[in-house]
């Protein structure tokens, strides 16, 4: 091996071609720069090769619309192109002829038309072989017994083979209220046949992509539907591995119109769980042994990195909480949590070293360490790469990160920056025709506008930052960052219809910790097998730049401007598109006005920061003095009362934590002594996590029937990872946070239920139903009186109307009323409470009719002023401290 300081190893195989065509001066100059390891190698010089990129663009559009175009219409394409591209060939071989002239014509041709004939027919052939890929696939979705079986909704027995991880989902109703839990598992139907028709020959070989929706609860579990299954349980459908063959028993259904690739959809009652017929494959046994090491290797962390060191290794996020997952949505921060392309690149550069050293004598990383030579470290990349797909599993997704990733590594590791958009999209033509369905997946396009983002102009980015003064390690790290960023934020609109402010300092940040935190995970899962002792321990170390990472996406969010809405679709994203050349061209001209930077600068630290007085100044919400904020947060419950500066008890969280979340924000809550949750309806609870994100809570208190049983769970989840105490609150409880004070005057206490030091003993029965378990409060603050109902149906509050607490229900100055203004109210209540204002949360054009025109006239009837969130906003009613009995109120 050459000694430290040898120049390039310019006998090596990949360089030998390239040396030869270059310009004899140019050897020279790069020899004699005076630095150790030379100037920037020549090759990375003059415009880049984008004779490769029309093809494969023309592949990955083709295959997006011949995915469900019919047969012929995929037939005609492939016939025609193949017939343009053999005449575009016979054209140029006739205008070349033989001869001297034929040449001499070939040789202008190939410098001007004669190159576009080339492209043309490689855009042709594309085309063809696209249409042919895309149209053989679309083809399993309509071919075969299944389509037309799912068509009539038949019951079937069919041996299934799995191509996926299970997963789970909790689906909503249409009421709002979440669905049993469910098994999600991606596989191909092998055999079918209708049941009870079997033993007389009617199974069908076939092979069909399906979705299965499997019931969660495990194999002899008699619990009723609904109720809490007891702790510790899993179910046996979530331990299958990819490649498993299952018979199984199951109704078939159409599959969602539109871009699903599943042919059907298998609703499987799994109460008695799988019946295996086929073991998974070595590969796929050794993948779900490793991966289950790397589990065990970090069940004693914290709850983040027990969390986040799956995802970043192998793409496991089952621990991942609602919580940190929206936290790393809104930071931009989400595909550290998915096998990517910068998972696969980690990895090598711990075999390679820095990347810009790997094609020099001089080069670094275990492999240079160890004396090996570069043709044997280039076939241990291979293993590798052949060992990272195998353990975060062959899909299509993880062979998309490989390949990417391979592209960027090589990017940098030559240095042949110019050589990599081919390399680019010949990556991008293989997958799409290896798998058509890439080609309409938002991963696979977000992935390779990040990878062309790196390779073209993340270099001219860090070269001019560099020339401004900034060190060379900042300016790469800040040319890729706002490189990935300018590029995919369109598409990211798309998907949340918003633009994250903090995108780049978080992304900044997180590189730091990302590298240590990968290469540690990787290193717990390869040890965790032989030595679990040695896993858990590197667990433990990579713990702390995975703590790091969920830091920094919990601090990001938390931020009142981390992000602002945007355009949701396609025009949105056009509209983005058009601006950030503008943006960026501002921004190149500002850098020659320091001043004018730093002014920027302050605007931008200020929009994301957003200090309470000054957007109170700005925007005038929220008003002095309130007391009592309505957030709006679409159809669901979400109430913020005043309990000191910066302090708020909330009650309901709502059905969405980024709608809660920016409510709280605009009101500068950052302290939080009670979370009080009515029931567990979805559209009250599902927005707990954005409650939680970057504030102090104190407790939550919850009611006593714990329906729905998954949300239950979810909320005691939530509760137990941030190590909340949980209460229940039970009628003739009195509470006081400083000058805001509360009795809850339902649910009754049970008769299993300890009774609170103030509670009296049981005097009604126990609600059976959610709605009628509310938690309902009766509150004093500013002066005012207020009647929280939550979502009481009318038996509820005809029985509260009864109670010992009716008497101080009368002539309340608000009432929140009872489940969404609904027509279930009871007169009597409305009537004996007789409001001057009620307050309603409802969601715009919801399905439910909320707010009932019944209820409506009943209140303004009776003298009620009504306010609405669907119509009005989110609305702040003031104090009442000079005791003058006005009712103010501020909209937003």
């Amino acid at each position: 091996m050459s000694s430290r300081r040898t120049r390039p190893a310019l006998t090596e195989p990949a360089l030998t071609e390239p040396a030869l065509t270059e310009p004899a001066t140019r050897l020279p100059v790069h020899a004699s720069s005076g630095k150790r390891l030379g100037a920037s190698h020549p090759r990375q010089e003059g415009p880049a090769d984008l004779r490769l990129v029309p093809p494969a663009l023309a592949a990955w559009i083709t295959a997006a619309v011949m995915l469900h175009a019919p047969p012929d219409r995929v037939l005609g394409t492939v016939i025609a192109s193949l017939a343009l591209a053999t005449v575009l060939l016979a054209l140029r071989n006739r205008r070349a002829g033989p001869g001297p002239a034929g040449r001499g014509r070939r040789g202008q041709g190939r410098t001007g038309q004669g190159h576009v004939r080339v492209s043309g027919v490689a855009v042709l052939l594309c085309v063809a072989a696209a249409a042919c890929s895309a149209g053989l696939h679309g083809a399993d979705l309509r071919r075969g017994p299944v389509p037309e079986l799912a068509r009539e909704y038949a019951a079937v027995t069919a041996e299934v083979e799995i191509t996926s991880d299970p997963r789970l989902t909790r689906p909503r109703t249409g009421t709002g209220r979440p669905a049993p839990t469910t098994v999600l598992i991606e596989a191909d139907v092998r055999r079918v046949e209708r049941a009870g028709q079997a033993g007389v020959g009617s199974a069908v070989a076939t092979r069909a992509p399906v979705l299965m929706m499997v019931d969660a609860r495990p194999a002899g579990d008699g619990t009723p539907e609904g109720r809490a299954r007891p702790a510790g349980k899993r179910s046996p459908w979530l331990g299958l591995l990819p490649s498993t063959r299952l018979r199984i028993e199951a109704r078939l259904a159409p599959a969602t119109a539109g871009g699903d690739r599943f042919a059907a959809v298998l609703r499987v009652k799994g109460r008695d769980g799988p019946e295996t017929v086929g073991e998974p494959t070595g590969p796929q046994r050794l993948a779900g042994r490793l991966r289950a090491g790397l589990r065990t290797a970090t069940d004693g962390l914290s709850t983040d990195a027990r969390a986040l060191l799956p995802g970043l290794v192998v793409g496991d996020t089952a621990r991942v909480t609602p919580e940190l997952e929206e936290a790393f949505r809104e930071t931009d921060l989400t595909h550290t949590l998915a096998v990517s392309g910068a998972n696969f690149t980690i990895l090598l550069a711990l075999l390679l070293g820095p990347p810009g050293l790997a094609q020099y004598a001089e080069r670094r990383g275990l492999a240079a360490r160890l004396g090996i030579p570069l043709r044997t470290t280039a076939l241990l990349g291979g293993v590798i790469s052949l060992g990272f797909v195998v353990v975060c599993r062959p899909d299509p997704s993880v062979l998309r990160a490989a390949a990417c990733g391979s592209v960027a590594l090589l990017a940098l590791a030559t240095g042949r920056r110019r050589s990599l958009i081919p390399a680019l999209a010949t990556a991008v033509l293989l997958l799409v025709l290896y798998d058509p369905w890439l080609a309409r997946t938002y991963g696979f396009l977000l992935s390779v506008l990040a990878t062309g983002a790196l390779l073209t102009l993340a270099p001219r980015w860090s070269t001019g930052l560099r020339r401004r003064g900034v060190p060379p390690r900042l300016a790469e790290a800040l040319a890729a960052a706002g490189a990935a960023q300018a590029v995919c934020a369109p598409v990211v609109v798309v998907l949340s219809a918003r633009v994250s402010l903090v995108a780049v300092p978080c992304n900044l940040l997180a590189e730091f910790a990302l590298a240590p935190a990968t290469v540690l995970g990787f290193l717990a899962l390869a040890t965790a097998l032989p030595a679990i002792p040695l896993a858990k321990a590197l667990a433990w170390c990579a713990s702390w730049p995975a703590e790091w990472i969920a830091q920094i996406a919990r601090t990001g969010a938390a931020l009142p401007g981390a992000g602002i809405d945007w355009p949701g679709g396609w025009a949105g994203a056009a509209l983005l598109g058009a601006l950030t050349p503008v943006v960026l061209l501002a921004g190149r001209r500002l850098l020659g006005h320091p001043w004018w930077c730093a002014v920027c600068a302050l605007l931008l630290v200020l929009l994301v920061v957003r200090p309470p007085p000054l957007t109170r100044v700005v925007t005038g919400w929220p008003p002095p003095g309130w007391r009592l904020v309505m957030c709006d947060v679409g159809q669901g419950d979400a109430m913020v009362l005043a309990a000191g500066e910066d302090t708020g008890v909330v009650v309901d969280a709502g059905p969405d934590p980024a709608l809660v979340d920016r409510c709280l924000r605009s009101l500068g809550i950052t302290r939080v002594p009670l979370v009080v949750l009515t029931h567990f309806h979805a559209d009250h609870v599902a927005g707990l996590p954005g409650v939680l994100r970057g504030r102090s809570v104190g407790e939550i208190a919850i009611t006593g029937l714990e329906e729905p049983a998954d949300q239950a769970r979810f909320v005691r989840r939530l509760a137990a990872d941030r190590h909340l105490p949980m209460t229940r609150a039970v009628a003739g409880e009195r509470r006081r946070t400083g000058d805001l004070s509360w009795e809850v005057v339902w649910p009754p206490l049970s008769p299993r239920q300890p009774a609170a030091p103030t509670a009296p003993q049981s005097w009604t029965p126990q609600p059976e139903g959610p709605n009628d378990a509310s938690v309902a409060m009766l509150v004093r603050t500013g002066g005012l009186r207020l009647l929280l109902l939550g979502d009481l149906e009318p038996p509820a509050q005809r029985a509260l109307a009864r109670s010992p607490a009716a008497g101080r229900l009368a002539d309340v100055d608000i009432l929140k009323v009872a489940h969404h203004g609904s027509s279930f109210q009871d007169p009597g209540l409305l009537r004996r409470v007789a409001p001057r204002l009620a307050l309603i949360s409802a969601g715009r054009d919801n399905t439910y009719g909320h707010p009932a025109p019944t209820t409506l006239d009943a209140l303004r009837n009776a003298g009620t002023a009504v306010l609405r969130t669907d119509r009005d906003g989110a609305i702040a009613v003031l104090g009442d401290e000079d005791g003058r009995g006005e009712l103010r109120v501020a909209r937003r």
